[in-house]
C-alpha cells in the first residue's frame, strides 16, 4: 500500500466520508506556495439534525451543538494526519475547521478556503448557497483541508456547477444574502453571497441559539443530499 492510499484509508477509518487530493500551488498565498498539495476531507453531518432545521423559524440548539462538535472532530482528524505526514518527512499544516480571520472590519475569511481545496480535489462544486455541494450528500458536510509538500496522484478538479436553474436556497434565504449566481472558479465570493448581510441576520435573529453564529437553512432546503436517509 503506497502512502497516498495509507492516508486515504486512515482518513476514512477516522470518520471522513470523502477524501480527495488537489494541486493548489497556483491558488495558494505566497507564504504557502511550497505546500503545493491539498488534502480535502468531507465529514458528513447528521441528517436528523439538519432535517430538524425549520426554514421559517431557523436553526435548533442541537444544530449549534452539532456544528461545534463536528468542527472539533475535524480538527482532531487533521491533527493526526499532519502528524503522520511529518513522521514521513513532509511539511504539513491543517487549516482550522472554522477559524475566521478579520482584516477588513467585517469581511471574515478563513486562512485558506476549504471550498477551493475541495473543488480542486474533486469533492464537489460550490452551490448557489455558497456551500460546497457533494454528489452524495449535497451540502450536508463540513470540510477539512491539509496543506503539504507531499506530491500525490491528484483527483480531477470540478469546475462546473451542477445547480442549474434551481434557486431553492436563494429563494429560501431569510436574509436575502444569496445572489443566485452560478459558480465557476473565476466567480468571486461577493458575486454569490453578501457575507455581511448573512452574518448580521444570524446575529439579530438567532442570538438565542449559539449567540447567532449558525443558520443552516440553505443547507436544509437544498434538494441535493436530502433523500439520503428517509424518515
Amino acid at each position: 500500500m503506497d502512502k497516498q492510499q495509507q492516508l486515504t484509508t486512515m482518513l476514512l477509518e477516522l470518520g471522513a466520508a470523502k477524501v480527495g487530493y488537489g494541486e493548489l500551488e497556483d491558488v495558494l498565498p505566497e507564504e504557502f506556495k511550497h505546500l503545493k498539495s491539498g488534502i480535502s476531507i468531507a465529514v458528513r453531518l447528521s441528517d436528523q439534525v439538519i432535517s430538524d432545521i425549520d426554514p421559517k423559524n431557523g436553526p435548533t440548539h442541537t444544530y449549534f451543538h452539532h456544528y461545534r462538535t463536528v468542527n472539533a472532530f475535524i480538527d482532531q482528524i487533521t491533527f493526526k494526519v499532519t502528524n503522520q505526514l511529518q513522521q514521513w518527512g513532509y511539511l504539513a499544516m491543517a487549516i482550522p475547521a472554522s477559524q475566521s480571520i478579520n482584516h477588513e472590519g467585517w469581511n471574515y475569511q478563513g486562512l485558506f478556503q476549504h471550498r477551493t481545496a475541495a473543488t480542486r480535489a474533486g469533492i464537489g462544486w460550490i452551490g448557489k448557497n455558497s456551500c460546497l455541494v457533494t454528489e452524495e450528500f449535497g451540502p450536508r458536510v463540513r470540510l477539512a483541508t491539509i496543506l503539504t509538500n507531499m506530491a500525490f496522484k491528484y483527483n480531477e478538479a470540478i469546475t462546473v456547477s451542477q445547480c442549474g436553474e434551481c434557486n431553492l436556497c436563494v429563494e429560501g434565504c431569510p436574509a436575502n444574502a444569496l445572489k443566485g449566481s452560478l459558480w465557476s472558479p473565476k466567480v468571486p465570493r461577493q458575486e454569490m453571497i453578501d457575507p455581511e448581510v448573512c452574518s448580521n441576520h444570524m446575529k439579530s435573529r438567532y442570538k438565542h441559539i449559539g449567540r447567532g453564529a449558525v443558520c443552516g437553512i440553505c443547507v436544509k432546503i437544498c434538494k441535493e443530499g436530502n433523500q439520503v436517509l428517509k424518515r
